[in-house]
């Protein structure tokens, strides 16, 4: 597993502002989707293109496009939904998917309760969207179900990494046989007693749209 932590000011200054207590929910919606452009644009370094030849206003020029078949955004339900606009909005011919999981407060164990993915991810590359890569659990099992789905090549897509989350993932995705990227804007010092980043930036889902759950 490749682990990639972006550093750019401007993804340090986002960060800083969305960690901050005082940020409302709109401000944290706009600022999520500034900062997930800035990191899909590291996260997608490794996309799959193809060779063209297009003509310019003066010869025919030799470039590259995305290559097939088209790679899939999966966002991890709820907040990965509020990561999504950024990410399409620098991949905008790459189909969308759905997968809810939900972690057991106690257990800090995660499952699927929805999931909307096609049955045959056969060479597709997957772009997985959760904002807090806290204990793994998520987002190793969100690879796991992509993989046996047919995914060759994921990366992940993260705000917030905690170290304890990071070595996890590293043990349970050791064996699944394809690359696996995770991009973040930063790893954090450690997860709390509740399973929580620190210093983290809270719960995104609740500070995303205002409301717990």
């Amino acid at each position: 597993m490749r682990i990639h932590v972006a550093d750019h000011p401007l993804i340090a200054h986002k960060l800083t502002v969305l960690r901050d207590a005082g940020t409302d929910s709109p401000t944290f919606r706009l600022l999520t989707d500034e900062l997930v452009t800035l990191l899909a644009y590291e996260a997608t370094r490794d996309v799959r293109t193809e060779p063209v030849t297009v003509p310019t206003p003066v010869a025919e020029a030799a470039g590259v496009k995305l290559a097939a078949p088209k790679p899939l955004v999966v966002p991890i339900l709820r907040a990965g939904l509020g990561m999504l606009e950024g990410m399409v909005r620098l991949l905008p011919t790459a189909e969308v998917g759905f997968l809810g999981m939900v972690r057991d407060e106690h257990t800090l164990k995660a499952s699927t309760y929805a999931q909307r993915i096609p049955e045959d991810l056969s060479g597709r590359q997957c772009y997985v969207l959760d904002p807090m890569l806290a204990t793994g659990g998520t987002l190793a099992d969100s690879v796991r179900f992509l993989v046996e789905r047919g995914a060759d090549h994921i990366t992940a897509v993260c705000l917030l990494a905690a170290p304890e989350g990071l070595r996890f993932l590293e043990r349970e995705l050791d064996s699944v046989g394809i690359p696996v990227t995770v991009v973040t804007a930063a790893v954090d010092d450690h997860l709390n007693e509740h399973g929580f980043i620190v210093p983290g930036l809270g719960d995104a889902g609740d500070r995303l749209y205002g409301i717990a759950g």
